[in-house]
């Protein structure tokens, strides 16, 4: 993978369905993910770490329990780690992460949004 050159809007207009994320690359111990979002997800925590939202195109709010954080494109918003928050689109979004390998999409709630990581072909 460290070979090859990525589009992050060609890998994005592969992707079918909502919430699942795919692997772009990897960078030492972090994968960089890309995803499509649409309509609201789960509250979670990720109790180890950080994570790191990219918006590529339409509006992401990542509603934390004292305030709503509202992404356009080219924003960029960490989510420290232990923070609960639940990622909201109206309309589909196209967005970019960084998370530690291994990272589960749903945190430390599981349940039937947990997706695997998807790889590309």
């Amino acid at each position: 993978m460290a070979d090859d050159v990525r589009n992050v809007l060609e890998a994005l207009s592969t992707i079918d369905e909502h919430w699942q994320p795919h692997r772009l690359t990897s960078i030492n111990d972090y994968d960089v993910k890309v995803v499509k979002l649409q309509g609201e997800f789960v509250w979670h925590t990720h109790p180890d770490t950080d994570e790191l939202f990219m918006v590529v195109s339409g509006r992401l709010t990542i509603q934390l329990r004292d305030r709503d954080v509202v992404l356009n494109p080219n924003d960029v918003f960490v989510v420290p780690r232990g923070v609960e928050h639940c990622p909201k689109a109206t309309d589909e979004v196209h967005a970019i992460l960084f998370e530690p390998k291994g990272t589960v999409n749903t945190g430390d709630v599981g349940g039937e949004m947990t997706s695997d990581l998807h790889e590309f072909d």
